[in-house]
């Protein structure tokens, strides 16, 4: 901004093993969307490096990034980004056709993640004739039809009623605990990451200030 760098990210150094629910915490500004940003891939750090599965994303070409995206993680977004024009099942197709998978396979696996976070009744309807807690579950099929290892969620509930956050919450651990895949989790709701999450990342003006483990959860797994 004119002469003053803001660094949005800033000498942040973290490990996430694979298989964690980690939450990122912290206030509007403090640099968790951009930090979920880099590990997807869609922005590249002007410094240092992001590296997911041994593989440093800033030495991806476009294409080798492309791939990235579209087969390691998968994202939800608080504001769902479904297209309004398609059914459900055209939504959660969507990212098998980018990636080439051929047309004969595509029904298949559709019904099966739509089964997964409970939508196989709602195939053919539009997003404008879903609750908002249906929406945020196509979304997440969506996430999922390419059988990601991550699962990235940016304020996932942020549009959602308590009781029907709860139930995409549920969703998620569970999709995380049953498939040992890794999830990052933004959110500014304190109460959230403790019932959730493994580890609790907090942020402010892109540095980490504190980076523990979440004790209740950590007990409720059998953990020390």
């Amino acid at each position: 901004m004119g002469s003053t760098t803001i660094r949005a990210v800033d000498g942040v150094s973290l490990e996430i093993p694979a298989g964690e629910f980690v939450a990122l915490l912290g206030a509007s500004g403090s640099g968790k969307s951009s930090l979920l940003n880099l590990v997807a891939g869609l922005d590249s750090p002007s410094s240092g490096s992001v590296v997911v599965g041994g593989r440093n994303l800033s030495g991806l070409s476009r294409d080798q990034l492309a791939q990235y995206r579209r087969h390691t993680v998968g994202m939800v977004f608080q504001s769902f980004n479904l297209a309004p024009a398609m059914s459900v099942v055209e939504n959660v197709e969507l990212p098998l056709r980018f990636a080439e998978v051929e047309r004969s396979k595509r029904p298949g696996l559709v019904l099966a993640v739509l089964q997964r976070v409970g939508l196989a009744g709602r195939l053919h309807h539009r997003p404008i004739e879903l609750s908002g807690g249906e929406q945020q579950r196509v979304a997440i099929a969506r996430a999922l039809i390419n059988n990601p290892s991550i699962l990235l969620a940016d304020e996932p509930t942020g549009n959602l009623d308590s009781r029907t956050g709860t139930e995409v919450m549920d969703l998620i651990r569970h999709l995380n605990e049953s498939l040992q895949m890794t999830v990052m989790l933004v959110t500014h709701e304190r109460d959230l990451a403790e019932k959730y999450a493994d580890r609790m990342i907090f942020m402010a003006d892109g540095k980490v200030i504190a980076d523990q483990p979440n004790p209740a959860r950590v007990a409720m797994r059998g953990g020390a």
